[in-house]
């Protein structure tokens, strides 16, 4: 069965569920306070067992203290990493997945360098008073102290997934692929533990040390299972989706349409997207993050997806009543600061979707929205009927920009090289610094956008961003 247009037209402008307000600034304070004490107190730990003092006497003594404080903040800094991806909601809220998922690469490599140093140190350290060479030391550490083989099982682990971690690597991945490799690094957090806790004086020292380190694998771990595991579980057995239609939209792009029960209670909002899992046969528990591409309904959501591999061509195959399993929703790509006044919304290729959402939400007077729409052919022009709507009802402009890539670093394609990126913001806008900004597309062209928008003088608190990059 297709959906017809009336239908459609139906659909998307029918009442909205009510969205959710923004999340309190306190939330992101506190986190961001929580994990700052949290290194803190793994560095006063560490001098409270005589740190400074060995770290002053110099010699292979402060080479090991050295080396104890890097594994020490690694270790912090590990599981700060697990945290900040564990989808904990009121920092994903607070924060978006963007913002996180740099926050996580950028803690994870840090990590990943003090390990590095801790093992050298360490290894230096022991082996200075004995005159041996480094590299037989090493293997002895690893062969002969307590959990030292299963710490070296888990530092190869981490290495692997610091490796397709590397912008280089996971370009030549598919997303699946990179998406369970990662979760190696759980398994590495856990075959490091064992030695921490057996030889770690730093963990041991003191009954404070012991429930600090203790307390926060503790935390991590139950993060994990509660908000990867459990709350997708009850949501998914709470609201039971299944597809209702699966309609073309032009070539290689594909809406699905979901229905479930008590959609209304399902926190989300135009703009953000899930992590979806159609049980339609081999491969369904893979998981793709599709954004909704209209407004939730009490009855209904939508989601539309370009075939571009990695999972995403088989969606057009999808039959109606295959259950679907969704984790989320996450992004900050949503409507919750927005307080009035003129929106422009740049979008390149299906970066159309979420802000397509966002169009139909929104409650700006007519004539106060702009769309900037950034495509390579002509033909692919996405939801022309709704947008023709929303041109007609709402009075939205639509400024198409097609075109191949321009030989310079530009959100703008070749045929305007005569126009500079921020020239061009305040040609479609000479306002914009007063305008609200939305901006979804690739990763470096939304970065431009994002360059260009803050020299024409927009505020950050007026900028929203979401790049589809892993």
């Amino acid at each position: 069965m297709t959906m017809t247009a009336e239908p459609l037209r139906t659909f998307l402008s029918s009442a909205p569920v009510a969205g959710r307000r923004a999340a309190p600034r306190w939330w992101g304070r506190a986190a961001i306070a929580g994990a700052l004490f949290s290194l803190l107190a793994a560095v006063a730990l560490w001098a409270s067992n005589g740190g400074i003092g060995e770290l002053a006497s110099g010699g292979a003594q402060a080479i090991v203290a050295g080396g104890r404080l890097g594994g020490l903040i690694a270790s912090n800094l590990l599981l700060l990493q697990v945290l900040l991806m564990a989808r904990i909601p009121f920092v994903e809220r607070s924060f978006g997945q963007d913002r996180l998922a740099r926050w996580h690469r950028w803690t994870g490599f840090t990590s990943f360098h003090l390990m590095l140093a801790h093992l050298v140190l360490i290894t230096v350290g022991y082996a200075l008073p004995f005159r041996t060479n480094a590299f037989s030391t090493f293997f002895d550490l690893v062969l002969t102290y307590p959990g030292m083989l299963l710490a070296a099982a888990g530092s190869a682990l981490l290495v692997m997934v610091v490796v397709i971690s590397i912008r280089a690597a996971r370009r030549r991945l598919r997303y699946e692929s990179w998406h369970l490799l990662h979760l190696y690094a759980y398994l590495g957090v856990g075959l490091a533990l064992p030695h921490q806790l057996w030889n770690g004086a730093d963990f041991l020292h003191s009954p404070a040390a012991t429930v600090y380190w203790w307390g926060l694998y503790a935390t991590a771990v139950t993060a994990v299972i509660v908000f990867r595991v459990l709350l997708p579980l009850w949501r998914n057995a709470k609201h039971r989706l299944e597809i209702a239609d699966v309609v073309s939209e032009g070539p290689g792009l594909t809406s699905v349409y979901l229905r479930g029960r008590q959609l209304g209670r399902l926190p989300a909002r135009a703009g953000q997207f899930f992590l979806w899992r159609f049980r339609d046969g081999p491969g369904w528990s893979r998981a793709h993050p599709f954004s909704l591409s209209a407004s939730p309904r009490e009855d209904m959501l939508r989601i539309t997806v370009k075939a571009q591999g990695d999972g995403s061509d088989r969606v057009a195959s999808l039959r109606p009543g295959t259950r679907v399993l969704a984790e989320g929703p996450f992004g900050k790509l949503t409507g919750e600061t927005y307080t009035g006044g003129p929106v422009t919304m740049f979008a390149c290729g299906i970066g159309i979707t979420p802000l397509l959402a966002l169009l139909w939400e929104l409650p700006y007077q007519e004539g106060e929205a702009t769309l900037v729409y950034r495509i390579r052919y002509s033909q692919d022009l996405a939801f022309r009927s709704e947008l023709d709507y929303l041109a007609e009802q709402r009075g939205l402009r639509l400024i198409v920009l097609a075109g191949r890539r321009a030989d310079r670093a530009s959100w703008l394609p070749a045929g305007f090289a005569e126009v500079t990126d921020v020239e061009a913001l305040r040609q479609i806008a000479p306002d914009i610094a007063e305008h609200h900004i939305y901006v979804c597309g690739p990763e470096l062209w939304t970065q431009l956008v994002q360059k260009a928008a803050k020299e024409a003088g927009v505020p950050g608190k007026r900028l929203r961003t979401e790049r589809f990059a892993w």
